[in-house]
């Protein structure tokens, strides 16, 4: 069995394609997906085996992957991969920051260094990413950036570090496609609600009941697939979204828009006909939702 895409065939056929944090969640579905339509996927992140992993599985169902570990906080790491991946290849299409972290704490426990290392993680390793690749490669050849955030505009209390992290990568979205649009790149952000993926195996014990809970809070009663926050970042790399740029785009079944409760009580039986995209033929349900 192959990954099932609601893409052509072949739609990234000789592109190369680099993905950090594509060892597991999102990014490795992406990964896999932007393999089975003909990319060369270059995987990027701290964590090896994870990395080389995911690349075995590719290679397995016959694409292409190669990974390099680094530490996207590291300006010299971050200079020094991406001019030892353009030795490789010569030609880079895509860049997908979607590598992230965070953990749960109220502001006011919240210590400086922790603050901060959220957001080297989630604002200043994703800026370097696109830096370097433009410096090295996009000025003059042209590409298209794709970076992940989270449903988190309103606020989310136990969040406030990844919030401002997250904040700031939409507003640094906009920014990079005025300056970097005159040369034919493009840089969109995709903001994924609650999806299912290994991430929510991450949180304490205490907050597994709260996980089970987390459809009441989506209009369409359900949460996401990782296959369904990759179909779009896949969409906006191909030539279908060529137009599109500078944009924010919420993945979250209708969440971002809040919620009237008194109204339309989300708790109420949903409908078999809102139904899960999952093209993903390695996906496996995180262990809280099991």
């Amino acid at each position: 069995m192959s990954y099932q895409s609601c893409l052509k065939s072949n739609s990234f056929a000789g592109q190369t394609i680099l993905v950090t944090g594509g060892g597991s969640g999102i990014g490795r579905c992406t990964a896999h997906e932007l393999a089975s339509l003909g990319a060369s996927v270059i995987l990027l992140g701290r964590n090896l085996e994870k990395l080389q992993l995911t690349c075995q599985e590719i290679i397995e169902d016959g694409g292409k992957a190669h990974c390099f570990t680094l530490d996207i906080r590291d300006e010299e790491q971050v200079i020094a991969t991406v001019s030892a991946i353009l030795k490789n290849h010569e030609r880079v299409h895509g860049l997908l920051n979607i590598a992230g972290g965070q953990f749960r704490a109220p502001l006011e426990a919240i210590s400086k260094k922790g603050f901060e290392s959220v957001v080297q993680t989630n604002l200043l390793g994703g800026f370097l990413m696109a830096r370097e690749v433009f410096i090295q490669h996009f000025k003059a050849h042209g590409g298209n950036i794709v970076n992940i955030t989270a449903d988190n505009k309103n606020g989310m209390p136990g969040m406030g570090h990844s919030g401002a992290a997250r904040a700031g990568v939409e507003n640094l979205t906009k920014t990079a496609a005025w300056e970097w649009g005159r040369y034919g790149v493009r840089v969109n952000t995709v903001a994924p609600g609650w999806v299912a993926s290994s991430g929510l195996d991450t949180y304490p014990k205490e907050m597994q009941a709260a996980i089970k809970n987390l459809k009441y809070a989506v209009p369409l009663g359900r949460i996401a697939s990782e296959a369904e926050i990759s179909s779009l970042i896949c969409f906006l790399l191909s030539a279908g979204a060529n137009f599109i740029s500078g944009q924010s785009i919420w993945v979250d079944g209708g969440a971002s828009m809040g919620s009237a409760p008194a109204l339309a009580p989300l708790t109420q039986a949903v409908s078999a006909n809102s139904t899960t995209w999952n093209g993903f033929h390695r996906s496996k349900p995180p262990k809280v939702l099991r």
